[in-house]
């Protein structure tokens, strides 16, 4: 009789690595180009976030993970920008254990179900008729969260097939678009202007920006470390 062993070696902790690696790679740089645009498209959100980082962390400071509590408007511009450019617009499919009917819908035993992540962020019954503009402000005293808690706003799925990655990619995200904010003034090239930039969505397991984000940084402080 043969058993098996319950432990992870050197290969499977590769694999592991791996999949971190890959399922982080795409995500996290496809909300970061939709939150810097959708910044430059609104510089008032910008001059804000900017104002909001030079309080807080201080004109000659790096941002750093234990600042973010104390950054409430640089958490609603994440949180805006994921309910309206969520990583996977689709979330994984899900499997119907049993017959139910959930809100006069019969759903048939092992009916495939696939959750419009994307649709959800933009339901005017739910986010007014403004739903489709970008508009941070909305989570000022709101209590609605993106970790799976709120149907409304789940870019990471819910319950236990949950994206496990969920505090590393909203960390990594978080970081990188308030340490671009904060280290540098952002303008569009060629005088082009905001109404001019180019917003389409290219569809897929993730969803990027269809063209790449094309901007020009100018530095706002005389000294920094990214």
């Amino acid at each position: 009789m043969t058993t098996l062993s319950s432990g992870i070696d050197r290969t499977n902790i590769k694999a592991i690595i791996l999949d971190m690696i890959g399922g982080a790679l795409d995500s996290s740089s496809a909300t970061i180009e939709w939150a810097m645009s959708e910044l430059l498209k609104h510089p008032n959100v910008m001059k804000k976030l900017q104002n909001e980082l030079e309080n807080v962390v201080g004109v000659n400071s790096n941002v750093k993970e234990n600042d973010f509590e104390n950054l409430p408007y640089l958490n609603m511009v994440i949180k805006e920008t994921l309910r309206l450019y969520p990583a996977g617009p689709l979330l994984g499919p899900r499997e119907c254990l049993k017959d139910v009917t959930i809100d006069g819908y019969y759903i048939k035993k092992n009916s495939r179900i696939i959750i419009n992540a994307w649709a959800l962020g933009r339901d005017p019954n739910v986010w007014t008729n403004n739903s489709d503009m970008f508009y941070p402000e909305r989570f000022v005293n709101s209590n609605v969260d993106l970790r799976g808690h709120d149907f409304q706003l789940i870019p990471f799925g819910s319950g236990r097939r949950g994206c496990p990655g969920i505090q590393l990619g909203l960390n990594m995200v978080r970081l990188v678009v308030a340490q671009l904010v904060h280290c540098f003034d952002w303008e569009l090239p060629f005088g082009m202007s905001s109404n001019d930039l180019d917003m389409t969505e290219k569809f897929g397991l993730s969803m990027p920006r269809c063209n790449d984000l094309l901007a020009v940084p100018t530095t706002r402080r005389q000294k920094f470390d990214i």
